[in-house]
Parts: C-alpha cells; sequence; structure tokens
C-alpha cells in the first residue's frame, strides 16, 4: 500500500470513494445536498487541488487527500478501511509536504473534528457557513509544524 499523486484517471474511482465517504459520515447532508455537491466535485474540485492517493491492496484507492498549499481541502476514506490509519499516514505525508497544516471541519460532523484533534490540529476559529454560504458552520484548525503527531 503506498501513497502517490492523483491522475485524471483516477478521478471516477475518487468520486466514488467521496460520494460513499460523504454517505457514511455526513449525516448532516441531505441526499439534495449530495446531489448538488456531487457535480462540483467531479467537475472542478478534484482538478483544483493537489491530490495525494492511498491504494489499498487491491491497489484500487481506500482513500486520499487534496490540499491547496497548506491548506487540507479534502480527505476522505472508502469506509471499508475506516480505522487503519490511512487518515494518518496521508496527514503524515502532507505535513512532510508542507509542515503546518490547516483545515476547515464541518461542525455537524463530531468524528471528523475528533479524529483532527486527535492528530494534533487545535481549533482556531469558526464561520457560521460553509465556502459555498450555506448553513453548515465549519470550524477553522491549525496544526504547528512542532505539534507532534498523535
Amino acid at each position: 500500500m503506498s501513497i502517490r499523486a492523483r491522475t485524471p484517471a483516477d478521478n471516477p474511482l475518487l468520486l466514488d470513494v467521496w460520494l460513499r465517504s460523504v454517505r457514511a459520515t455526513h449525516d448532516f447532508l441531505s441526499e439534495n445536498d449530495i446531489a448538488e455537491l456531487l457535480p462540483q466535485v467531479r467537475d472542478v474540485y478534484l482538478d483544483a487541488v493537489e491530490i495525494w492517493v492511498y491504494d489499498g491492496p487491491d491497489q484500487r484507492p481506500a482513500g486520499f487527500i487534496g490540499l491547496s498549499d497548506t491548506q487540507v481541502e479534502m480527505l476522505f476514506l472508502d469506509p471499508r478501511w475506516r480505522g487503519q490509519g490511512i487518515g494518518t499516514r496521508l496527514l503524515d505525508h502532507a505535513r512532510a509536504l508542507r509542515g503546518a497544516l490547516t483545515v476547515d471541519v464541518n461542525e455537524h460532523n463530531p468524528q471528523a473534528h475528533g479524529f483532527y484533534r486527535h492528530y494534533g490540529f487545535v481549533d482556531v476559529g469558526r464561520s457560521p457557513l460553509d465556502g459555498q454560504g450555506r448553513p453548515f458552520p465549519l470550524i477553522h484548525m491549525a496544526l504547528g509544524e512542532t505539534v507532534p503527531a498523535a
């Protein structure tokens, strides 16, 4: 199992991971919300950020992380692979590339918030709306270069 740079051919598989991950972890989103987000993820977001893919033993993506400079824009895991340390390995990889990192976490996703806190991120702010102006509050988090990973 390895971490590698995304290729354009990965996009359909990454979109599938994204969709299954969101359905498994973002219970505050309705199916309509997900249907509205899907074309944005497919047509814009996957190509707008630097993506690193964690391949599972079957050589299919088990998870991926998307970076824009030091901002973690996305971190999604195939639900079958949650709890196996893949998210931590992807963050370790991003940290090796960038050092200090930031991330915005949906306030209504306490599992993700807990994951990032466990890794060593700290809350540094809050926004009442998400990046698209929808009423999904975000918690802004930061990880300094000297903060030890959990």
